[in-house]
């Protein structure tokens, strides 16, 4: 009796893996489809080609999956059949480990799986959402449809992420290089005056002394202070990858001033995006808010979907729930009201998740207008006290002199 590894996919189209102890691989891939599960691999040691291969970067796997998205969606509104479309796609492909993937879905599809089924192989490139809406699709006999709103919803993740990244970039350096400049004057700069001030023997003014006093303090216990720092920055790493942990972080974010408002317009945009894609292609609302839900950052606001969702099995609607959970702008849920009054719900969410795109470009806007002039403040005042500090001290030692 051998342990066998296996992948396998559900019937939800999730996948599975996992250890059978077994006589023969036969023998797993028959127990396999006893439960219901079709067998992807079944072997004596764990799948480790494709895992290997493929970027763990998350940036590359996002254009990958973009670039893969768009062009499906071109080649499958213009007839081209499914396994062709991949086909050309592969060719197109210019990174070699992305290449191995579509290979793969590729030779599942041929050995008679559906697409969904066959991108659900590799549940690290392709969302329990875009697993789901493509099995939508093909089974309204809509593909190129789906794969078309994929490609708009991918594009327009991808522009409001590009775009909150590159507006904090600047503000980030900024503070790094004022930190960068306080830490040279104070361990290089200082330290050369300190032994002129000495030597001199004058009383030093009081800012003096609390420089120079600073200066030995970050010499002496410098390394120390940084590997507290580290380790407490460890510490926090690691409590925050628990689940606990998680839910208090991201609460803590939503609270920031201006910062927390700009991160909870840009989650619902992002859920307000994957609902509209959902339900306009038939899938259940209760299945739409979990998959949805599953898409954004912050575990609070994730979490507080729950009770949205039992909100929808009681019969009452998505937008009093929402409302309800008290993660949401309001507007959102006056939004939502209004579709479900006129029974356009898939379109309310398409227009709220622009409103709220917008919105979260404009609160972007105002906090980095609002960051970037307090850290040059801030930098400037500590900056030109150090220096005010030494220049008192010359004067004092010029005016001795005389």
């Amino acid at each position: 009796m051998t342990n066998f590894y296996f992948r396998a996919i559900a019937s939800d189209g999730r996948l599975r893996t996992g250890t059978i102890h077994a006589e023969t691989e036969r023998f797993v891939a028959k127990e396999l489809r006893r439960q219901g599960l079709t067998p992807v691999y079944v072997g004596s040691e764990p799948k480790k080609s494709f895992e290997l291969k493929l970027p763990s970067f998350t940036g590359a796997k996002r254009k990958d999956v973009l670039f893969f998205t768009h062009e499906l969606s071109t080649l499958l509104s213009a007839g081209v059949p499914v396994d062709r479309a991949l086909s050309i796609t592969l060719e197109l492909t210019d990174r070699a480990s992305f290449r191995v993937l579509v290979q793969d879905v590729l030779r599942v599809l041929k050995g008679g799986k559906s697409l969904a089924d066959s991108l659900a192989t590799h549940p690290e490139h392709f969302s329990e959402l875009y697993v789901n809406m493509v099995r939508a699709g093909e089974a309204g006999g809509s593909l190129a449809v789906v794969f078309e709103r994929l490609s708009e919803f991918e594009r327009t993740r991808d522009d409001l992420r590009s775009y909150i990244l590159s507006s904090m970039s600047y503000p980030i350096l900024l503070m790094c290089v004022g930190i960068g400049s306080i830490l040279v004057l104070m361990n290089f700069v200082v330290p050369r005056f300190a032994s002129v001030f000495e030597q001199s023997r004058i009383e030093m003014p009081l800012p003096t002394k609390i420089l120079l006093e600073g200066s030995k303090f970050m010499q002496s216990y410098g390394a120390l202070l940084l590997t507290v720092l580290v380790v407490a920055a460890l510490g926090l790493f690691s409590y925050v990858r628990t689940a606990g942990g998680r839910l208090w972080w991201d609460t803590l974010r939503l609270r920031i001033p201006v910062l927390g408002d700009a991160l909870r317009k840009a989650e619902t945009a992002r859920f307000a995006r994957a609902m509209g894609t959902l339900v306009s292609n038939s899938v259940p609302l209760v299945q739409s808010i979990s998959i949805a839900g599953a898409t954004l950052n912050n575990r609070r606001m994730s979490t507080s979907l729950e009770v949205v969702s039992v909100g929808v099995k009681r019969g009452e609607g998505i937008a009093t729930p929402l409302r309800r959970s008290g993660q949401f702008p309001p507007l959102a849920a006056h939004l939502l009201m209004v579709g479900e009054e006129t029974g356009r719900l898939d379109t309310m969410f398409g227009k709220m998740a622009d409103i709220y795109d917008a919105d979260t470009r404009t609160a972007i806007r105002r906090f980095t207008s609002l960051f970037e002039p307090l850290v040059i403040l801030v930098m400037g005042v500590i900056v030109g006290t150090l220096i005010l500090s030494i220049l008192l001290a010359i004067v004092s030692m010029n005016d001795v002199a005389a």
